[in-house]
């Protein structure tokens, strides 16, 4: 008797195909509760506790799941800090060479919280295959660079899995999801899945992670291209008022703001939502903020999303820089929620 596959498992695959679609894999497992949790899954496919893995600091966007506070450390395993490049905001390639040999790490992991240009990861791919490592790419904050081809897919340059949230740029729900090209670890991946982690699903999430894959396979270039295009424009209107750009502004959908002059990133985030506006702290490789982050982190995949473009930016860049300023940021709400409002309408999604 043929079994058939249930209504939810058909979701599943479909969600499934289509994510494997967009990112160019061969495997998507989308059974992951959120983007740490994907980490999760990718440390406990290429990993045992006791190992070593080499991963991005702080202060280049590296996220806390990929340190031992997180749950790379709650997993075992021992993370080293990667070695952080004198001038920007990425690693020193030649020095992580140096690193590896030294450290024979089981995995080495990259992407960030704050990505401000593509990461070398055919040289880093070339440095693991050194000393038989895996290398993660964390695509949580760029997938949609990657998803409308912005930036080169990680995979193809040589990444064995890439770990992401749906609901950051990709514009999804809340959730994470894991792609890779290799048959063995989307075997093990499978089995953490079900019956390691979950031992059921949302199947309204999966069904809602179906519909984004579709409009990102059907509009997500120009949606891309348009965030980065937002970015840098916003960016250079805050630098033409004075603002502290960092690294001089981005090629990709965000970039940071040098925040010491604000009182940190954090208590610059704070004066901003209350004048309508969200944003968050964010590590940069500067000196420290006393009590604070010394960065502030904005992005744009949003703004875009409700219609914004580059015309916007300089108005917008005016009102940013009003509230950060200001001492009563509150007063200016009416102001920013009215023309918030004119912005009715969701783009580069089926109707």
């Amino acid at each position: 008797m043929e079994i058939l596959p249930t209504a939810i498992e058909q979701v599943e695959g479909i969600a499934a195909a289509l994510a494997a679609e967009v990112f160019g894999a061969r495997f998507a497992e989308i059974r992951v509760p959120s983007g740490a949790i994907a980490n999760l899954y990718g440390f406990m496919a290429t990993c045992r506790p006791g190992d070593v893995i080499i991963t991005p600091p702080a202060d280049v966007g590296g996220h806390v799941t990929h340190h031992a506070a997180g749950c790379a450390g709650l997993y075992g395993l021992c993370p080293v800090p990667a070695p952080v490049a004198a001038r920007g905001y990425g690693l020193d390639v030649a020095a992580l060479r140096a690193l590896v040999q030294a450290e024979r790490p089981r995995l080495i992991t990259i992407g960030g919280s704050l990505n401000l240009e593509e990461h070398p990861v055919a040289a880093l791919r070339e440095i693991a295959d050194e000393v038989g490592a895996k290398l993660l790419f964390d695509a949580a904050h760029q997938c949609g660079m990657i998803a409308g081809g912005a930036w080169k897919n990680p995979l193809s340059e040589g990444a064995h899995l890439m770990t992401m949230s749906t609901y950051k740029s990709l514009g999804g729900p809340a959730g994470g999801l894991i792609v890779t090209n290799e048959a063995d670890l989307a075997e093990r991946l499978d089995a953490i899945a079900f019956p390691g982690m979950t031992a059921n699903f949302d199947a309204a999430k999966s069904a809602a992670l179906a519909v984004t894959m579709a409009d990102w396979r059907d509009f997500g270039a120009a949606y891309a291209a348009v965030m980065v295009r937002m970015a840098q424009a916003l960016a250079e209107a805050l630098a033409g008022h004075g603002a502290p750009v960092f690294d001089g502004g981005t090629r990709s959908h965000q970039f940071a703001l040098e925040a010491a002059r604000y009182g940190g990133g954090q208590a610059a985030s704070k004066k901003l939502r209350r004048a309508g506006f969200l944003a968050c702290g964010i590590g940069l490789p500067l000196a420290p903020v006393e009590g604070d982050m010394n960065g502030l982190r904005l992005g744009t995949p949003e703004l875009v999303r409700w219609g914004m473009a580059e015309a916007d930016a300089p108005r917008l860049a005016e009102l940013i820089l009003r509230a950060l300023e200001s001492d009563a940021p509150d007063d200016m709400l009416p102001e920013v929620s009215a023309w918030r409002a004119e912005f009715d309408r969701v783009h580069f999604v089926h109707g």
